[in-house]
């Protein structure tokens, strides 16, 4: 299946929030709306950024081998490179049928909490990668893109987070109990070269999840 067949899919899409939000909420924890974190980095190649989303979190290992990303929610990184906290370029993941299609970077329809996925601007798509199995990476036009379950790698101490707040405690310990210790997430990652991203030292990156209306 190419890219092409998702132009004439026409899709609005509204934004959603971590799990705490009823439109993430509505379907239960772990919907494929619920970003767990944000990710962005300088990639080993000093030429290139990497954006990372993670999303669907708290999975366990059974859980993991049935877990798909929902086919009716966009996954948008918000580039702003002008420092004035709007977006000036988005890049889109959206999965079909076993593959995420990526979209941009480019400059969106439109600002905000709606979307229009940009078929006319596919940048690559990818082979959702099985849990279990070895990373599978694609690579296009300078760009490289993978999608699929990892290990959570936020670390934080619940435990001692709740003692803090409840007065037993009066810090954290080092070393501390990682609370997503064995839990997965699924994740979407996009490397892009910087000279896509215009000229400026810095950029802001925030991830939204949009669901199809």
């Amino acid at each position: 299946m190419g890219l092409s067949v998702l132009a004439g899919i026409g899709l609005v899409l509204v934004a959603a929030d971590h799990i705490d939000a009823p439109a993430v909420t509505v379907n239960g924890a772990g919907t494929g709306a619920d970003i767990t974190d944000v990710y962005g980095f300088q990639g080993q190649n000093t030429n290139n950024l990497v954006f990372v989303a993670n999303v669907k979190g708290l999975l366990s290992p059974m859980a993991t081998a049935s877990a798909n990303f929902d086919e009716n929610v966009l996954i948008e990184f918000n580039i702003d490179n002008n420092g004035d906290a709007v977006e000036d370029l988005v890049i889109q993941a959206i999965p079909r049928d076993g593959k995420m299609y990526f979209f941009g970077p480019t400059a969106p329809t439109a600002t905000g909490t709606n979307s229009m996925v940009l078929t006319n601007d596919a940048s690559g798509e990818v082979d959702i990668t099985a849990y279990g199995s070895n990373a599978v990476v694609a690579t296009n036009n300078g760009m490289s893109f993978f999608a699929g379950p990892r290990d959570d790698p936020f670390f934080f101490d619940l435990g001692q987070f709740q003692a803090i707040l409840g007065g037993t405690a009066t810090g954290f310990n080092d070393p501390g109990t990682d609370t997503f210790a064995g839990t997965n997430v699924l994740s979407v990652v996009v490397e892009v070269p910087k000279a896509m991203l215009g000229t400026s030292d810095s950029v802001n990156i925030w991830a939204e999840a949009k669901t199809k209306q």
